[in-house]
């Protein structure tokens, strides 16, 4: 019998001896697998002989469920906490609209009304054309196409459109308190009113209330206002021409500056057409100032405003209307109200007289 190497009907044909071959060892054929004894263990042997074929894993730990639940809550506050605090940030930063900045307390309007008396009679006619057209103001506009706008560029801190801003909020304002009928008659003012800053409204409306010749609450510092019970329009194409120019004074203001000269026609309150009209002459220089929400709401502050106007009579108070002196007329004897040198807070009475090459020529 071969040995236990061997199989049972010897070494197959055809096939190297099995000491010869170092490959024998692992080669068989069918009938040596049809002579292995098969042995299966019982349950019991397979317990006590043998080692289990698979070694068990020990049981994961696992986190008591509550406190899984209180990590993800916590992870996700702290996520929402994150957005939140980064959604504050970045609308701080990028927030349109930004806080407006503190302002100083508000610098009062300055005013000088200077009135100009006739060295003689008032010169007239029936038809205003024929006045215009014999004076100095022959070649000027009518309303506010004589308000005319220079050209205009950014400064160092202002874009160019916001120095045309400034420009317009002053045309605004010279239009509405020179040029609007309801103005001049002195029964409207609100117009001109929401062209100022907020701060300075307040000496507005105390000028109106309590007029003074103090340099600070004349009314006709603010806007052109005649005695209505004295004179009215003949023409409501009023003539004007002068100048404007903006500059930047700092990083922060914008300063508009401007002079006119606007020629009225008059004649007396409730008179015929057929009355004669005589021309009155307002000259204002006036000083605009401008910060960024100024700019941005379409409001002033008017900070210096000087004022000569004739023909007037230097006897008359100019503070509060205008009362021109009509055709055919000639100034009242003597000067303006006295000034009291020491009176503090006082200001100088001025009166001065009107050129004859600034009347109409006969």
């Amino acid at each position: 019998m071969g040995g236990p190497s061997d199989p049972p009907e010897g070494t197959p044909e055809g096939t190297p001896g099995g000491g010869e071959d170092e490959y024998g060892s692992v080669v068989f054929d069918e009938s040596f697998v049809r002579a292995a004894r098969l042995q299966e263990y019982s349950a019991q042997e397979r317990i006590t002989d043998h080692a289990p074929a698979v070694r068990r894993r020990p049981p994961l730990r696992r986190r008591p469920p509550l406190r899984r639940g209180l990590s993800r809550q916590a992870l996700v506050l702290f996520l929402l906490i994150a957005v939140a605090f980064g959604t504050a940030v970045y609308m701080g930063v990028r927030h349109p609209y930004q806080t407006p900045a503190v302002r100083e307390p508000a610098e009062a309007l300055r005013m000088t009304v200077v009135p100009l008396a006739p060295r003689g009679e008032v010169p007239g006619a029936t038809d205003p054309d024929q006045l215009y057209a014999s004076s100095p103001a022959a070649q000027f506009r009518v309303g506010g196409d004589g308000v005319t706008l220079p050209a205009s560029r950014r400064t160092a801190h202002f874009s160019e459109g916001q120095v045309v801003n400034a420009l317009l909020t002053a045309k605004d304002y010279l239009v509405r308190s020179s040029l609007d009928p309801e103005v001049l008659t002195g029964g409207e003012r609100r117009s001109v009113r929401v062209l100022l800053a907020p701060d300075q409204l307040d000496q507005f409306d105390r000028s109106f209330a309590r007029p003074a010749a103090d340099g600070r609450h004349a009314p006709t510092g603010w806007l052109v206002r005649f005695d209505p019970s004295r004179v009215e329009l003949a023409d409501r194409g009023i003539r004007v021409q002068g100048t404007m120019q903006a500059a930047e004074t700092d990083s922060t203001t914008l300063e508009v500056t401007t002079d006119h000269t606007f020629v009225y026609a008059v004649r007396p309150a409730g008179a015929d057409r057929d009355a004669e009209a005589s021309l009155f002459t307002v000259r204002r220089e006036l000083l605009f100032r401008f910060d960024r929400d100024d700019l941005r709401l379409h409001q002033t502050r008017l900070v210096l405003s000087g004022v000569q106007a004739g023909p007037l009579s230097c006897a008359e108070d100019s503070a509060a209307r205008l009362r021109p002196l009509l055709a055919g007329r000639t100034a009242e004897e003597g000067g303006p109200a006295g000034t009291d040198p020491y009176a503090t807070g006082s200001t100088q009475a001025l009166c001065g007289s009107l050129a004859a090459e600034a009347q109409p020529k006969p």
